[in-house]
């Protein structure tokens, strides 16, 4: 996540991110919390249980995914 990512805002993320896991690799030191993966292709949406970061998957899914 971008140093001034506002975290009420949700990030948008595409295929390219999965396996999609917070916090991001980008992420500063002082926003790492232990990772966890999220599975944004569900419902289209995650929400982290560390920090409440809001994840909106954007763009076409990957094959496999439903």
């Amino acid at each position: 996540m971008p140093e001034n990512q506002d975290k009420s805002k949700p990030i948008d993320v595409t295929a390219h991110d999965l396996p999609l896991h917070c916090p991001m690799p980008d992420a500063p030191l002082w926003a790492r919390h232990p990772r966890v993966f999220l599975d944004v292709t569900a419902e289209g949406k995650a929400t982290c249980p560390y920090c409440g970061a809001q994840y909106v998957f954007a763009g076409e899914r990957p094959k496999g995914h439903h």
